[in-house]
């Protein structure tokens, strides 16, 4: 529901009232029309990341345009750490969209009766890449991990993951507005509320109005 051109003054009124980094997801961004205009507009404003889950990148006419419009970072994600083939592609790809020169990153998804492929590929991507740009991502509404579970696929060392893994808070820095145009404090998180003027007034007002629940209930 987004026209490019609205995402661009969207995120660029929040980054005149203080808003330090944007982070482009989905669905897939690289499939959405006007990814590379908006890349291209945010980039010399702030913090720009995508998240994605690599497969638009194997068309060489986007890989293409990603060598032209880059962002600061791109988190890949891996869904099934017990594909191989997944693992390979998205491990190739971390490499690639470091030759371009941007920060490559791994959304690595952790479900409950995953945790011995996880820890393999956790293992493997260390050797990729440094600690700090490796998240592990508990899986939500089902097959969700314990804590010590994810723990023990970083082999007990500090590891990153989601600010809410000890317990839900609401937090005070992070929000996340949605394909509809509604937001929350949180991505997994219910009863977004609708913007009712694209602009960072409109975010906050939205914001104060969200009845804040976790995803877990």
């Amino acid at each position: 529901m987004w026209k490019p051109s609205e995402v661009i003054d969207f995120a660029s009124d929040c980054v005149k009232h203080g808003v330090k980094a944007v982070s482009l997801g989905g669905g897939e961004p690289f499939e959405y029309e006007g990814i590379f205009e908006v890349i291209d507009a945010l980039y010399t404003q702030c913090y720009l990341s995508v998240t994605s889950n690599g497969l638009p990148l194997e068309d060489t006419l986007i890989w293409e345009q990603l060598s032209l419009h880059k962002p600061d970072k791109i988190h890949l994600t891996i869904h099934h750490p017990d594909n191989e083939a997944e693992v390979f592609r998205v491990e190739h790809r971390l490499h690639e969209i470091e030759s371009l020169g941007i920060k490559p990153g791994l959304n690595l998804l952790v479900g409950a009766d995953m945790i011995e492929p996880a820890k393999r590929v956790y293992s493997s991507m260390s050797n990729v890449l440094h600690l700090d740009q490796i998240i592990l991502v508990p899986q939500r509404f089902s097959n969700t991990p314990t804590p010590k579970q994810l723990s023990s696929v970083a082999d007990g060392k500090p590891f990153q993951s989601p600010s809410c893994l000890l317990g839900c808070k609401r937090p005070d820095n992070f929000c996340s507005v949605s394909w509809d145009k509604k937001v929350n404090s949180c991505s997994f998180a219910g009863g977004k509320v609708a913007l009712k003027s694209l602009v960072f007034e409109g975010l906050e007002n939205a914001l104060k109005n969200v009845n804040w629940k976790s995803c877990m209930l």
